[in-house]
Formats: C-alpha cells, structure tokens, sequence
C-alpha cells in the first residue's frame, strides 16, 4: 500500500469520528433541553385538568339544581271557533251580496208593478176615465172634422152613424162594452197602431187614420182599409150613465178582422200616406 493512500484512508477515519462526535453532543444537548419543557408542560396539563374537573362538578351541581320537570298538561277537547269571532268568509260575503242585490232587484221590480196598478187605480191610463158629457163629446168630435183625441185615456174618440148598428151587431156584438158604445153613438179607439204599435192620427182630408210609419189605413170608425196592420184598430169599452161618457181604459179589445166595413166610409179626399188598397 502506497503512502498516499494510508494517508487519504487516515483522513477519512478522522472525518468520520468528528462527525460522529459532534452528533453526539447534538443529541444530548437535545435531550437535556427536551427533558426540562416536559416536566412544566406537565405540570400546566396538571393544573388544567384540575380546574376542568372542578368546573364540571360545579355545571353538574347547578344543573341539578336547576332542572325541575314539567308538569304534565291535561288536552282540551277542540271546539269549532265562533263565526262572529273570526269575520266573513269571501265566499259568505259573495253569497250575501248576491242575495242582497236580487232582493233589491225584485223590490224594485215589485215597488214599479205596485205603482202601475196604484196609478190605474186611482186615475189616468189604465183606469175608468170621463171624458164629459155625451153631447159636448159629440160636439167635440164634430168641431175637431170626425175626431177628437183624449190624452188620459190615449184614445181617439169618433162619431158612430146610427144607420150602422145592424151591421155593427154582428161584427162587435160580442164586445158588449165596445158596442154599447156604438148604441150611444161613439166609438173609442186605441192609439196604438196594431202592426208594430206607432201612434197613429187622424188625416182630415181623407177622414181616415193612416200610420206613417208602415202605411196601415183605416176609415173613421178604425177597419183596416190598407197597409200591413193584421187587423183593424184596438178599441176600449164605453159607457154613458145620466149623459156621462166614461172610458175605460183597463181593457184592450182587439181591432176587427180584415174585410169588416160596417160604415162603407171610404177616403173622402187625398192620403196623408200612401194610398189605400187591401193587403
């Protein structure tokens, strides 16, 4: 073996036992320092269970203390709850203003038939109306050239030749009221127009009563003479007592059939609508 290498394995020896030697005194150094933190780390754990045990004797007791048991509570039995107490409901309010609203509806309703009735009975259209005396009405129709019109009983009065009372026996002898009438020399005739019910005036140059909303024509007495009209004008009965001439308006007879001309009148001048002629 070479010097140089006894040399270079010496070196190597040496290196291995310092390095050996430094860790250790590194390791007892540790140890002593390691050794010295238990021993107050332990005392502190010590000290820290004590006051942990010490307080949860303490908490223990008070609880003990502390917690009483509830009383057990008795049921009542349910009761449904009082309707005045909880209000309304949306659907009993609905239903409430319904029948509210349909019983203010049918008293109106009521209150209006109670105040039709009420006027006929006590005066005007729907009533027995006196219309005067039986001469001055003639007077009046004769003065007004074969009309007179009667505002409260919406009625036009005409003048009934005598001569046509056979005739008219056999036309209106089942209308006693219209025909008594006719035997005091008069005739009272509804206004309305019996096709689609326009007021219907008189025309003074024909001397009939002719519609002008349809045409409908008809002589003095009120036959159908021309138009559309499905009969003869509507008429009310009349009465005459002590010379008195009283209408009454209560009842609507219907107008004659078609082709009934007691009087033979025809149009003594030029219509007012149209021209005459049979429908």
């Amino acid at each position: 073996m070479s010097s140089s290498t006894t040399i270079s394995i010496a070196v190597a020896v040496l290196l291995v036992a310092g390095l050996g030697v430094v860790l250790t005194s590194v390791r007892r150094s540790a140890v002593r320092g390691t050794g010295a933190l238990s021993r107050e780390t332990a005392r502190r754990d010590r000290a820290g269970r004590r006051s942990r045990r010490a307080a949860t004797r303490a908490a223990e007791e008070s609880a003990s203390v502390a917690v009483v048991a509830a009383p057990s509570a008795e049921l009542e039995p349910w009761s449904p709850p009082d309707p005045e107490a909880i209000g309304v409901s949306r659907r009993q309010f609905l239903n409430r203003a319904s029948v509210t609203l349909m019983g203010a509806s049918l008293g109106a309703f009521g209150a209006a038939v109670v105040g039709f009735l009420w006027k006929g009975s006590s005066g005007g259209f729907g009533s027995k109306i006196t219309i005067g005396n039986i001469d001055a009405v003639i007077t009046q129709i004769r003065s007004g050239k074969g009309f007179f019109y009667v505002p409260e009983a919406r009625a036009w009065i005409t003048e009934f030749p005598a001569e046509s009372l056979a005739k008219a026996k056999a036309a209106y002898g089942k209308q006693s009221a219209v025909y008594a009438g006719m035997e005091a020399g008069i005739v009272a005739l509804y206004q309305k127009c019996p096709h689609l019910g326009c007021r219907v005036p008189e025309c003074s140059s024909s001397q009939w009563f002719e519609c002008p909303c349809h045409g409908s024509q008809y002589n003095r007495v009120g036959e159908k003479k021309g138009g559309p009209a499905p009969r003869g004008m509507d008429r009310f009965g009349v009465s005459v007592s002590n010379g008195s001439v009283v209408v009454d308006t209560g009842a609507v007879f219907g107008g004659p059939p078609i082709g009934t001309n007691t009087t033979g009148q025809e149009a003594e001048g030029p219509h007012c609508v149209g021209a005459a002629g049979e429908h």
